[in-house]
């Protein structure tokens, strides 16, 4: 799928603790020189419920504004609009993905969670990352530290998908690249082919300082761990099997327990887009 020129990044805007999500939204669409679109899902029947529905409207065109000062605040230049959308933000963020270069959504309080707390299926940010026609950011409240972009690379034709956006975002942030591969604790059976896989990509971009690491463990707990020094990790949705609704468990992971922004690539990458 190749973006639209003036495909935007989309930020679901649902209450205040959505405006750190907006700062970090406006500085990518800045970065890849996309508009930003602001949205906010309304809901007429919790309107209907309140003693003016004037009420409820006006807090949710309060909230954008505020979202689109902040937004300004970050590049003056850059494009914003902001919108009022009726129905399920889940469903409109997936239904809007399909023309959108990126989407944005906050992590639903999951990297808050204490340990050996069921994970809940129907957390939003897991939603849209399974279901969305785009890559999705998913932000976290606390900012990230300045640490290398960090990708998860197994070979698959996803993997390699995500580390072309990886690249990408190194480059727009003028930071360096970590490349991880995990492999378990057996025979390590092709032990060069991270190198390889990185070198395919890294001629595109030979600026960019990159590291290649091949560390033995559980997928999930690796990523999840080297993450915590990381400003964004990015991974494919799923590497061998990226079917839309699906998302592997190693994303699951880092979603879930990861302090650190997470992109999670399916769809389209920067090398599609103009």
């Amino acid at each position: 799928m190749t973006a639209a020129s003036d495909a935007p990044v989309l930020v679901g805007v649902g209450s205040e603790q959505d405006l750190p999500l907006v700062r970090l939204a406006a500085q990518e669409a800045a970065a890849f020189g996309r508009p930003l679109r602001l949205m906010h899902s309304f809901d007429w029947g919790e309107a209907f419920k309140a003693p003016s529905i004037a009420g409820p409207h006006d807090a949710a065109q309060d909230l954008l504004d505020r979202a689109v000062e902040l937004a300004g605040k970050v590049d003056e230049s850059l494009p914003v609009r902001d919108e009022i959308a009726e129905g399920s933000t889940v469903e409109t963020l997936i239904r809007r993905s399909e023309a959108a270069f990126l989407v944005a959504v906050g992590d639903s309080g999951m990297s808050t969670r204490q340990p050996g707390c069921a994970n809940p299926a129907e957390t939003p940010a897991v939603q849209v990352a399974a279901r969305a026609g785009c890559p999705v950011l998913v932000a976290r409240r606390d900012p990230p530290p300045e640490g290398p972009v960090l990708v998860g690379v197994d070979g698959s034709t996803g993997s390699r998908q995500a580390l072309r956006w990886a690249f990408e975002c190194a480059v727009r942030r003028a930071g360096r690249l970590v490349a991880l591969r995990v492999v378990d604790r057996g025979h390590d059976e092709n032990p060069e082919i991270l190198a390889e896989i990185v070198a395919s990509v890294a001629d595109r971009q030979p600026a960019v300082p990159v590291e290649c690491h091949t560390i033995r463990g559980t997928p999930g707990n690796v990523l999840v761990e080297q993450s915590r020094s990381a400003q964004v990790v990015v991974l494919a949705a799923r590497g061998h099997q990226p079917g839309r609704g699906m998302i592997g468990s190693a994303v699951q992971s880092v979603l879930y327990h990861s302090p650190t922004p997470v992109i999670v690539v399916r769809g389209i990458t920067p090398a599609d887009s103009p």
